[in-house]
């Protein structure tokens, strides 16, 4: 429908805010000091955000897990947004990559354009800004935010959210004494206590719809076996329900792709950007898009993971949640600290952990 729709007249006026070079140079980026916070907009509404383009290089080898994209929306005081720049625009562990879908992509050189199209309706104001918690400059960032000032946003426009979290290693369990098979495909994970340790995506109260994540995974596991990180079921509760009613087969199922994938590919709605190494190794990187069938809530959505059939895996897991909500903030969410979001080396291979 979106073709479909240009050829009817709205009222609007594109408006842009860019790092273009004020004096009339070629410096068309801003430097970013170690600690510093650079905003790319302050906006006036209403108005509806409709692209960001950004790109950034410097000497962090983790600058886009050490710096972070930050969304206000109106007067609050709580970030509606709070993600790494890397993840924020689709791909984990501060890596590039080619790729696109519908509202997020990666753009050449190596992924390092990076995209978003999600609609961000505000009635009143919106600061958008970067902040670097490295110990590097940003030495360039160049950016486009791109929006459309309205005469007046309906009552029912809702304000676009996106949040980080981690979680390394998830709590599993030893596989010693089990069969490959045992520790990969049995045991039970059937009441309400034991999934309580299911992986966290998302944990909101308010009214909105939930529309989609990421998910990284860095296998730290070391068999000979097969390695398969991604048996865990899907289990989405809606208003608090005890027992979820969107309760899925698998991780691999949940992204829209089938026994145990190892290939990159890109969809619309679905993809794998980081299909990881030999054996399911390494990192992962896939994400899942609800534009077609966003999950709506009332009051209360959490939406969640196993790690591995029944929580048994203990892989480093970290993911970002897009979500739009009735009212601005996320003052309930816990912000992951800077040196918490370092990811491990690519070729990073523990021995076997020391279990409690």
């Amino acid at each position: 429908m979106v073709l479909e729709s240009l050829s009817r007249l709205r009222p609007g006026r594109r408006r842009r805010e860019s790092s273009y070079d004020r004096s009339g140079g070629n410096a068309d980026f801003a430097v970013v000091p170690p600690g510093a916070v650079h905003v790319l907009g302050e906006l006036r509404g209403p108005g509806v955000i409709r692209h960001l383009w950004i790109t950034a290089l410097g000497d962090d080898p983790n600058l886009l897990r050490t710096a972070s994209l930050r969304i206000f929306w109106e007067d609050s005081g709580a970030a509606s947004v709070d993600v790494p720049l890397g993840d924020f625009f689709g791909v984990g562990f501060g890596e590039t990559v080619n790729f696109a879908s519908l509202p997020l992509s990666m753009m050449p050189q190596n992924g390092k354009g990076m995209n978003c199209f999600f609609p961000m309706p505000f009635r009143r104001a919106a600061r958008l800004e970067v902040w670097n918690e490295g110990g590097h400059p940003i030495r360039h960032l160049f950016y486009y935010v791109d929006w459309e000032e309205r005469p007046d946003l309906g009552e029912d426009e809702a304000y676009f959210h996106a949040w980080f979290q981690r979680c390394n290693p998830c709590p599993g369990i030893s596989d010693e004494g089990m069969s490959n098979w045992d520790f990969q495909m049995e045991g039970l994970n059937p009441g309400r206590e034991a999934r309580e340790r299911n992986y966290c995506v998302l944990d909101v109260h308010g009214r909105g719809h939930y529309v989609g994540c990421l998910l990284n995974v860095h296998n730290l596991r070391r068999t000979d076996g097969n390695n398969w990180y991604g048996e865990g079921d899907d289990m989405i509760y809606v208003d608090g329900e005890e027992f979820p009613s969107l309760h899925g087969t698998g991780t691999e199922d949940y992204f829209l792709t089938a026994w145990g994938p190892h290939q990159h590919f890109c969809g619309p709605y679905a993809g794998m950007t980081l299909p990881g190494g030999t054996n399911y190794s390494g990192r992962v990187s896939m994400y899942r898009f609800h534009l077609e069938d966003p999950v709506q809530f009332e009051k209360h959505l959490r939406v969640t993971i196993e790690h591995g059939h029944a929580n048994r895996r203990s892989d480093d897991w970290s993911s970002v949640a897009w979500w739009y909500a009735a009212e601005p903030g996320a003052p309930n969410l816990e912000r992951v600290p800077v040196e918490a979001r370092i990811p491990y080396p690519a070729d990073h291979l523990p021995g076997r952990p020391s279990w409690e």
